[in-house]
């Protein structure tokens, strides 16, 4: 898998690291929601055990590997204009249009 990043997006992922270690996590919430899930990135201090890495430029992306067949092999994250959010494509898929960042690291 791979996620290509515009300008802006790269921009604003580097801010919510603040500074600090961190890596990106793709994840479908499925706690309390009472749906297939809801997409969030959320920024972990290292992988699970069941965590696999799919991509390390210009940050580290993860996804536990029984949810990473429900990407596709190339998408692209985009950081909304002028509001605190993303959105997650790919050539046949839309993953997301309000997708937050969650700080999940210790």
């Amino acid at each position: 898998m791979h996620i290509q990043l515009n300008p802006l997006t790269e921009e604003r992922l580097a801010q919510s690291l603040a500074g600090q270690p961190g890596q990106f996590k793709m994840f479908y919430d499925t706690e309390d929601c009472g749906c297939n899930g809801v997409l969030v990135i959320r920024i972990v201090s290292g992988p699970s055990p069941t965590d696999i890495v799919f991509q390390t430029e210009p940050f580290t992306f993860l996804c536990d590997r029984q949810q990473e067949s429900l990407f596709d092999e190339i998408m692209r994250l985009e950081a909304e204009e002028g509001y605190p959010a993303y959105k997650l494509t790919s050539d046949s898929t839309l993953f997301g249009s309000n997708i937050r960042v969650q700080d999940a690291r210790n």
